[in-house]
């Protein structure tokens, strides 16, 4: 039994020194390299030593060249809205601007009886020339006021021939006397009509019985109050200019719509200031 046991001690001490050789024999070499054995029982075997630990991070390496841009990528969807912020404060005025063109606050319009065009030099300019006209002078029906009927009508559907309808005239100076205006010249004749805007006046007035405008107003035109017989059928009353024209080619007495000069009546019109049968003046004014 004893002789057993010293056999097992000496094969055991047989293997350790084996091993204390083969490591000897493997120092000082790189570890994770491959040793051939001496021994040419096992010269290709190739023994593998196991790694090693990872090593520190090395430093960063130099920036590589930029590359080329790439295609833009579609658009996102949108998100949602986000808080209204605070309203800010209120910034300086900024500087005043330059003064732009005076512009026209409107227009007055009216129509100049007896003359063929408006006086363009207050401001005004001649919207058209026309014919004055209105109902037979005598006549129960049709419109009681007179019409500055253009040079140059248009017409719609129409049916030739008189049907018994209202109807339109053409209108003339009526004159018994020579005054306000001179009736061999004006007797009998066609009167023409203008209608005038004012540009920058916005309101028309026509005062009868006077001359001059209201203070702050601009005088257009004056002349005198005219209207029809007074036994007539009724009109209205215009202001007929103080120079006034004729249309050429009425020479005849058609009648048709007639103008009058208006006379002052007294009575219910206190008299003075007025004088009976004296015929009324009238100004045009804008403003």
């Amino acid at each position: 039994m004893g002789d057993q046991a010293t056999v097992v001690f000496v094969a055991l001490s047989a293997v350790f020194l084996l091993s204390v050789s083969v490591a000897a024999d493997s120092e000082g070499e790189d570890s994770s390299c491959p040793k051939q054995m001496a021994n040419s029982n096992v010269n290709n075997i190739t023994v593998l030593a196991p790694p090693g630990p990872k090593g520190d991070t090395g430093p960063p390496g130099p920036r590589g060249v930029r590359g080329e841009k790439g295609e833009a990528g579609r658009p996102g969807k949108l998100g949602p809205p986000g808080l209204e912020g605070e309203k800010g404060e209120r910034g300086p005025p900024g500087q005043k601007g330059d003064q732009g063109a005076e512009g026209f606050a409107g227009g007055a319009v009216y129509i100049r009886w007896g003359r063929t065009s408006c006086d363009e030099g207050t401001g005004t300019v001649t919207v058209y020339s026309g014919h004055a006209g209105g109902a037979w002078y005598n006549s129960k029906g049709g419109g009681s006021n007179y019409q500055c009927l253009p040079l140059d009508p248009e017409w719609g559907l129409y049916e030739d021939g008189n049907q018994g309808k209202s109807y339109m005239y053409g209108a003339e100076y009526e004159l018994d006397t020579n005054v306000p205006y001179d009736k061999a010249t004006f007797h009998d004749r066609d009167v023409p009509c203008s209608v005038c805007y004012s540009l920058s006046r916005r309101a028309q007035l026509i005062i009868p019985a006077r001359k001059t405008c209201p203070e702050g107003w601009t005088r257009e035109y004056g002349g005198y109050l005219m209207a029809d017989f007074f036994n007539h059928h009724r009109t209205e009353f215009v202001c007929m200019d103080g120079e006034p024209e004729v249309l050429p080619g009425g020479e005849g007495n058609d009648n048709g719509a007639l103008f009058y000069p208006v006379e002052a009546r007294c009575g219910s019109l206190p008299c003075p200031p007025y004088v009976e049968g004296r015929e009324l003046t009238c100004v045009v004014c804008t403003k």
